[in-house]
Formats: C-alpha cells, structure tokens, sequence
C-alpha cells in the first residue's frame, strides 16, 4: 500500500484555527513541532493519552465521501487531524509500522469522531465518520516531512 501525504495542518492552542504547513518537523515521541499537543496546549493534553496524542492522520478520500453523502463541504483539515493522505486505506494501519518520506509512524487507534468534534463542525459527523474520521499514530523516528511526501507500509522485520 502506497499513497501520498496531501497536506500538513497544525494549530497553535485548542481550538485556534488549523494552520495548513508545506513541511513540518515529526519528532519523535513528541509531536509536530509547533502543534498544539506537542506543547500540551491541546483540548484533550490534560487527560491524553501519549503516544496516541502525536499525530492524527485522515484520509481525503473518507472527507470527499462524507460530503457527497451529506451535501456537506467541509475540508479535511476541519476534521481537526494534523496529517491528510490520499491513496492509504488508514484503518488498516492500525498496530502497523509506515513511513511518511524518512519518517517512521506507528499507527495506534482509529481517531473516532466525538462530541467536541460534532460542535466544531456538524452533528453528523457523529454517525457519518464512524471508523473513518482517521488514525491516531506515535512518531517512532522523527524527520520533516513534505507536501507530495510518500506513504508507505514498512516491511517486517
């Protein structure tokens, strides 16, 4: 499985906007440098959960069916996940080792939409993302990472 890191978004403190980035620092065990759980400035940093609070990732493909199926435009970057990829089924990620350019994620859990996500955006989000609103993931080995960047599964070891 192969795809593409579409866009780059980070906000500076719970609930500022999402800044879209060109590249930006993963460091590992840590975050996105200049994000707001990196610097534990993020609505959930108090009870989160390291290291499923270093990165989100959500599938532009899960955005574009969501809005065809509601009449909906939102962006993928106001589902709130840091990284957007496209071509990378993201449930299958889960427990798997993948790298995006030279660095190396682990995916963690599926990023399920929640309350606080429904009253940012739409209440269907609730129902309509379930199982598709992303992928909580730990930087394993950190490095900048671009726009156009590739994703791929690693190979076993």
């Amino acid at each position: 499985m192969t795809g593409t890191l579409n866009g780059i978004f980070i906000a500076d403190a719970a609930g500022s906007p999402m800044r879209s980035m060109p590249h930006a620092e993963l460091v590992a065990g840590r975050g996105i440098a200049g994000d707001r759980y990196l610097a534990e400035r993020g609505t959930f940093s108090p009870t989160a959960k390291k290291p499923s609070q270093e990165v989100t990732l959500v599938a532009a493909e899960e955005v574009d069916a969501f809005n065809a199926a509601t009449g909906l435009q939102l962006r993928p970057e106001d589902l709130r996940r840091n990284l957007v990829t496209r071509g990378v089924r993201l449930p299958d990620l889960v427990g798997v080792e993948f790298s995006i350019g030279r660095a190396v994620l682990k995916g963690i859990r599926l990023c399920e939409p929640c309350d606080h996500l429904a009253r940012l955006t739409q209440p269907s989000v609730l129902t309509g993302l379930v199982h598709r609103a992303g992928l909580r993931a730990a930087i394993v080995s950190g490095a900048v990472v671009a726009v156009g960047d590739a994703i791929a599964v690693r190979a076993a070891v």
